[in-house]
């Protein structure tokens, strides 16, 4: 049977986990600090309320899935800087709980850069549904060809700011809007490679013009797509998913299924928050890493 692994990010200096509780965190991007919901915080805070009181902005769910809008206590800039491991980029409020950024990524970022720097050469990589291009950058960072692509014109051009912003403007990065379905399909036809695959595709989404994803009907085709995209000898696949009744299981075996005509190991487990205040775990998403170093 497969071990379920949680795969946590300890190199973090500008984002926190506070605290949670009360079906809340309270966290910290960069100089600000924020309280977004958190179903999965059942337990009660481990700091006092003055602490949480300190947020400096909160968000208001409303019956929309993501839906609401941000309550702000004291005047935020638009946007702001953040750091990672010599990635910087900017985190801002949206018309969503997020914030640019998702943290619990970031071991995803530390894994990439460790596979290509083992790698004798240098890689091609296709990032699709890239959003704001921070697992781009440090695949690029590491010494690959990236690839990058998301339906939203506005994520890509967050995620090109970002590439200036780490001074990363000469590394070979191909920016695209596209659906990511018709776009495989496409590289498919041309003959197109890729040493490494990021997938982190969303539960539901559309398309530039429309097109629909949904998760559970869209995914099993889009791995059939995506295998013939791969190298002779490729390096690395990594999926995420967020927000979808299923278990790390779920992709484990998918991707299992979709490279075992390659040979290499799998890991699969969540992606995890820990707490500073009382060390409590928050599971953010589940995940799979296939590689062959």
């Amino acid at each position: 049977m497969p071990a379920i692994e949680l795969f946590t990010s300890p190199h973090w200096e500008d984002y926190e986990l506070m605290d949670s509780g009360n079906g809340l965190k309270l966290e910290r991007f960069g100089q600000y600090r924020f309280i977004r919901p958190e179903h999965q915080a059942l337990w009660r805070p481990a700091l006092a309320a003055k602490q949480w009181d300190t947020a400096d902005a909160i968000f208001q769910p409303d019956s929309d899935e993501s839906g609401g809008k941000w309550q702000f206590r004291n005047r935020l800039e638009p946007t702001w800087k953040m750091r990672y491991q010599g990635i910087i980029f900017m985190a801002h409020t949206s018309n969503s709980r997020h914030l640019g950024v998702f943290p619990e990524q970031a071991t995803h970022w530390d894994w990439i850069n460790d596979v290509i720097k083992a790698h004798d050469k240098p890689a091609k990589v296709l990032n699709l549904f890239g959003y704001t291009g921070l697992a781009t950058l440090a695949a690029a960072k590491a010494g690959a060809q990236v690839t990058h692509l998301d339906a939203s014109k506005k994520s890509v051009t967050f995620a090109r700011e970002n590439q200036q912003l780490s001074q990363l403007e000469e590394k070979p990065i191909r920016w695209i809007v596209d659906d990511a379905v018709k776009f495989v399909m496409r590289e498919v036809r041309r003959g197109m490679h890729y040493d490494g695959i990021i997938l982190d595709p969303p539960k539901f989404g559309r398309g530039p013009k429309g097109e629909v994803w949904e998760f559970s009907k869209m995914l099993p085709f889009l791995l059939e797509q995506i295998k013939p995209l791969f190298t002779a000898r490729p390096l690395f696949l990594v999926i995420t998913a967020y927000a979808i009744r299923a278990s790390a299981l779920s992709l484990h075996f998918a991707i299992q299924e979709l490279m075992s005509s390659f040979p290499g190991e799998l890991s699969s487990g969540e992606l995890t928050l820990e707490e500073k205040s009382a060390g409590r775990i928050l599971s953010m998403a589940i995940t799979t890493r296939w590689s062959s170093v």
